[in-house]
């Protein structure tokens, strides 16, 4: 029982899939951390491409209002935010499943 709390820890504060790993079920560990780290940079990455694309079009020929800030973000804003949704979900599977899944080896009991 205190692995598993030790290892749901890990998944909600460390890294999600972390928790995986502590407990011996390296693979679904590991592509837990890089579906998460997809998610949020893919994520970053379109909130970033409308700062960009903002910053092009203004250049140095005026001011940024708050207007034209939303109008540019929120061209990219529904796939960001289905990504960040996703991202989320994977955070809480990953920290129910190292709370409850059972220890495939290589882990002891402390």
């Amino acid at each position: 029982m205190r692995l598993n709390i030790k290892a749901a820890l890990m998944s909600a504060f460390v890294l999600p899939g972390l928790g995986q790993i502590y407990k011996g079920d390296r693979r679904k560990g590991i592509i837990l951390v890089i579906l998460v780290n997809f998610f949020l940079l893919a994520a970053l990455w379109l909130v970033m491409q409308g700062v960009g694309q903002l910053v092009l079009a203004t250049g140095n020929h005026g001011g940024i209002d708050a207007g034209h800030v939303m109008e540019q973000l929120q061209q990219h804003s529904p796939l960001a935010r289905l990504l960040l949704a996703g991202f989320f979900c994977l955070w809480i599977y990953a920290v129910v499943d190292a709370a409850l899944a059972k220890c495939n080896g290589g882990c002891e009991p402390r």
